[in-house]
This record gives structure tokens, sequence and C-alpha cells, in this order.
């Protein structure tokens, strides 16, 4: 089985890369990884390969070392990025408190588009 690392993961949509030793990149879908199995950049991992409709893809995969902390770090945002970005969550928030104050739930699209924000940032933030 080929051995690589994972290039890019995001786990929110599901799928990413893994770099092989050999050079090659694959398509890295979540559902070749096992449940409840995470993966992140610079984690190495073993797979097998099929062939897509759009290339190769990897087949079940299994974590062989976590990705280091300074291989995730590295791969963090820039920190002014991240001040904006809390900056508007922290915006996205407050409206969201201001309507709880008048006794309004936010609709479900927006509940939706918070906790994905919420996750994302959370995500970022301990890298």
């Amino acid at each position: 089985m080929p051995v690589g690392k994972v290039k890019f993961y995001d786990e929110d949509k599901g799928f990413g890369f893994i770099a092989g030793e050999d050079g090659e990149e694959v398509f890295l879908h979540a559902s070749a990884l096992g449940e409840g199995v995470t993966v992140k950049p610079g984690s190495r991992v073993e797979y097998g390969v099929a062939d897509g409709r759009r290339g190769k893809a990897a087949l079940s995969v299994r974590v062989l070392e976590p990705a280091k902390v300074s291989a995730v770090r590295a791969a963090r945002r820039p920190v002014d990025e991240m001040a904006m970005i809390v900056e508007d969550l922290i915006k996205v928030l407050d409206t969201a408190g201001n309507g709880l104050r008048k006794g309004h739930y936010p609709n479900a699209q927006s509940s939706r588009q918070i906790s994905q924000l919420l996750r994302k940032v959370a995500d970022d933030l301990d890298a």
C-alpha cells in the first residue's frame, strides 16, 4: 500500500489531497477515512488507490502518524486575518444575541451558518 502525507483536508467539505512518497497526488474523500478518524495537513497515512472519474482516489486510509503540531501550525491563517475573522464572527453573534433578547431564535439557515462559522473558527484557533 502506498504511503504519503495529507497535503490538504477540509473537514467541512469532506475532501482533500494526499501527497504520496512517489510524488503523486491522490484525492482524499471523507468516505475513505474510518468512522471517527480525522486527518490534518501533515498526517502520515497509508492508503489504497483506485481510479476515479477525475483521477486517482484514496481508499481505506489508515493514519500512521498524526500531524506534528509544527506542521499544523504552519498551515494556520495569519494572525491579522484571524483577528478580522473573529471580529466578523462577533458581529454575527451580536446580531443573533439581539434577536434572542427580543424573543426570536435565528431562522434555520442563519443557525446553520452560525454553527458552521463557530466550528471553523474553533478548528482554526485549536490548530
